[in-house]
């Protein structure tokens, strides 16, 4: 409730600023002229209301008035250079800058004001050709490139929406939203699946994982650390689901989509051990989840097992919602087939028996109960 007030409260701010600043004009006896974000934006609600032919022309109207900014300002920029007093200050941004302080050519102090807040001015080494190059880099637009995909995802034209995406994510260094990125490979992913793209579909699931992230480091550093990926398998294979997720928590959600996407498409084609490895991933972030939603509101609780921690689970819409966005008992069914499939008999046997006796696990716990133990399904339908 408090976030659909929110949500309304935006839209009525976003409403009257767009009301106040087209009163504005007309008082002043000019032609509105909205800034590109602001473009974007009713773009956005065009969109979210259904209206994705006007929301295309809005998508498409910010692009064009981005580049034309960004092109007016790197042409009056490369004017600015051309003067004989400039050109003998070589290349350095320091120099120039203090040119123009010295002469006052608030102008071109604007332009680099614009591209300084943009663009660390640290990655330019002081050097006036790559504070050009930039200006011309920030042309390209990827929140534009992204929402005409989503437009043209909405409209069934996948193709075109693939090729949107995949624009956005090659100018990603641009994005102002931190992990935006990643909801762009995700798209990206996705669209992959949809069309039956799966070596390409894999190729970036392993990316969301295995790819840089804002460190350089790799995204999911656990995941790459060999070792220690084994260790937890043993753990599992030994001790059991309960003391595995005692022992081990890990919350970073950023892949559990990817683990439990590529989990799926290797049990799919029979690759039981990979399958294992990122089911067991998903698994455990999933609990992560879950075990630190309950204990933020209950300090007192334990975990012991996965029965106790979703007698609570199950009181808390919130939490269900979560169950159901995860597929978090599919998730379950094929992780304790795929163990089983690798020998791992312990575990596949106590996730099979959870599912079993889960009322509310719909048709895997149906699945779970035709069967006393896990099996290897011959016919999966792909992920």
């Amino acid at each position: 409730m408090r976030k659909k007030l929110i949500l309304a409260l935006t839209f009525l701010v976003f409403v009257a600023g767009i009301c106040l600043s087209q009163q504005q004009g007309r008082l002043m006896g000019q032609k509105v002229v909205q800034p590109w974000w602001y473009t974007l934006e009713q773009g956005k609600l065009h969109f979210r209301n259904g209206s994705y032919g006007d929301a295309l022309i809005a998508f498409e109207d910010a692009r064009r008035d981005r580049i034309a900014q960004f092109t007016r300002m790197e042409q009056d920029f490369v004017l600015f250079l051309s003067t004989p007093d400039v050109r003998r200050l070589g290349d350095s941004l320091e120099f120039v800058e203090w040119y123009i302080t010295e002469r006052r050519e608030n102008t071109i102090a604007a332009i680099l004001s614009e591209l300084y807040y943009r663009i660390p001015k640290d990655s330019l080494n002081g050097s006036v050709t790559a504070a050009l190059n930039q200006l011309d880099r920030l042309k390209s637009y990827p929140e534009a490139e992204f929402w005409m995909g989503e437009t043209y995802k909405a409209e069934g034209e996948l193709p075109i929406a693939l090729s949107q995406y995949e624009k956005a994510w090659n100018d990603r260094s641009l994005l102002e939203t931190p992990g935006f990125d990643m909801e762009i490979l995700y798209r990206i992913t996705d669209l992959q699946r949809v069309r039956g793209n799966y070596q390409e579909m894999e190729r970036r699931a392993k990316e969301i994982i295995e790819g840089p992230g804002p460190s350089g480091a790799p995204r999911d550093e656990l995941w790459t650390g060999n070792r220690f990926r084994s260790s937890m398998a043993r753990i599992l294979e030994t001790e059991g689901v309960s003391r595995f997720l005692t022992l081990f928590r890990y919350n970073f959600t950023d892949t559990e989509k990817a683990h439990r996407l590529l989990g799926s498409f290797y049990y799919a084609t029979s690759r039981f051990a990979p399958a294992m490895e990122h089911l067991m991933f998903a698994f455990l972030i999933q609990n992560t989840v879950l075990i630190e939603e309950v204990i933020r509101r209950d300090f007192d609780f334990t975990f012991v097992s996965l029965e106790n921690l979703m007698s609570i689970v199950r009181s808390r819409p919130d939490l269900i919602a979560f169950i159901e966005e995860t597929d978090y008992y599919r998730t379950i069914y094929y992780f304790a087939s795929a163990l089983n499939a690798s020998g791992r008999s312990l575990p596949a046997s106590q996730l099979w028996a959870f599912l079993a006796g889960s009322s509310d696990a719909g048709e895997w716990g149906d699945r779970a109960r035709r069967n006393p133990i896990p099996y290897i399904e011959r016919a999966v339908e792909m992920p």
